[in-house]
């Protein structure tokens, strides 16, 4: 097996990892996975990481992240912050200062040790919640700094970057995964897999892509 034909999947157990874990078991020929810890709002996403690592035979890694947690205070990491879109031009209350530059970091970290080149990462800035972590411009500057960090050449691979969620859900459905990511992930803020709460900003975020991407299916089928 070519050393650079490994890959590690930042991984949650969401709709955006699990879709881009099932587009690089399709592109490498070897993938292991890595969920952060960091006390998130519900223990949940972790038992659904673990189970989906399980269905897909991929070995887990699971990393500490409590400090995340002391550092950073918001409706992610608080039962007693309200979960809420950004107003005049804040960010929402579920931004996680700092998170996407540890976890690609570590999974990088990760990808050094196992002999991996390349490092995927679901985030994207077409249909997202204004998180500034998650911009191309930051991907690639800190692939830069990582690079120069370690003396090495890693890629990070962000395949949903220039998708809207409909486009998301196309390319789960093009990698024969729409319902296996439909039924068993988690995006839900409140810990309800599948299609969730329907209430919080991800599952309607989630759900209006999902309406999106099925009616256009419906129209090319008929």
């Amino acid at each position: 097996m070519e050393k650079n034909n490994k890959a590690v999947v930042v991984f949650s157990g969401g709709q955006d990892s699990t879709t881009c874990l099932f587009w690089a078991l399709k592109k490498f020929d070897y993938v292991e996975v890595v969920t952060f810890d960091y006390n998130q709002r519900h223990n949940e996403e972790i038992e659904v990481a673990k189970e989906i690592a399980g269905d897909l035979d991929v070995k887990h890694h699971v990393l500490d992240m409590s400090l995340l947690n002391q550092l950073a205070p918001n409706a992610l990491t608080r039962d007693d912050i309200e979960v809420k879109d950004g107003e005049n031009g804040e960010l929402p209350s579920t931004f996680v200062p700092g998170r996407n530059l540890l976890f690609l970091s570590f999974a990088t970290i990760i990808a050094n040790q196992i002999g991996a080149k390349h490092v995927v990462t679901g985030v994207c800035e077409t249909d997202f919640s204004g998180y500034p972590d998650c911009r191309d411009v930051f991907v690639k500057s800190l692939n830069v700094t990582l690079n120069l960090s370690m003396d090495d050449q890693f890629v990070i691979h962000t395949p949903l970057m220039w998708l809207d969620k409909a486009e998301t859900w196309e390319m789960a459905d093009e990698l024969d995964a729409f319902s296996y990511v439909r039924e068993k992930t988690l995006t839900c803020y409140n810990g309800v897999r599948g299609d969730g709460c329907g209430e919080c900003p991800a599952c309607k975020l989630r759900q209006n892509g999902l309406e999106t991407y099925l009616e256009k299916r419906e129209e090319v089928n008929q």
